[in-house]
């Protein structure tokens, strides 16, 4: 499972609970797209995580950047994932991208509004926000690859599923 989270917002810790610690702590591969703001919480997601790909974001002590690029790729489950945080990407540009890396999933996160969708054919996935949901609702997202498809679904921490998507690989 690929467990993908953004916008902590924290300062001494990163606030998991619930389904959302269970799935980072269960997932071989942990995804976050940015906005940790400290580095103590990124220490504390690197903690639980068995493997970290992250990004910074807009809101990250010079701390957090000087650990983190502005754009990851990684292979996973034979797909390629391009992460992003997506402050500095308009839909073109995050598009334009997404073809230059070849990438088969594109993780954006920023806008705090968790969502699947697809970008140029290319699965695009938003996790939300699971500590600082803001106007929309606490989420994290959780892929799955089996039988040559991939299944994305949108949780939120209490481990209720409010929105799937699968596609073939």
């Amino acid at each position: 499972m690929l467990t993908i989270v953004s916008d902590t917002h924290g300062t001494d810790g990163h606030r998991l609970e619930g389904r959302t610690l269970e799935a980072v702590r269960a997932a071989d591969h942990v995804v976050h797209a940015g906005d940790f703001t400290t580095e103590a919480v990124l220490d504390a997601v690197e903690t639980d995580a068995s493997t970290l790909t992250a990004v910074y974001g807009n809101n990250d002590t010079m701390g957090v950047r000087d650990r983190l690029s502005d754009v990851a790729t990684l292979s996973w489950a034979g797909l390629t994932v391009l992460v992003v945080h997506g402050h500095e990407h308009s839909e073109t540009a995050l598009g334009m991208l997404a073809r230059q890396e070849d990438a088969d999933v594109v993780v954006v996160g920023h806008s705090h509004r968790p969502e699947i969708g697809e970008l140029g054919g290319r699965l695009l996935v938003n996790p939300g926000s699971y500590a600082d949901p803001r106007r929309y609702r606490p989420a994290h997202a959780e892929l799955v690859a089996d039988d040559g498809r991939v299944r994305v679904r949108l949780r939120s921490p209490d481990g209720a599923v409010f929105s799937t998507a699968a596609r073939e690989r």
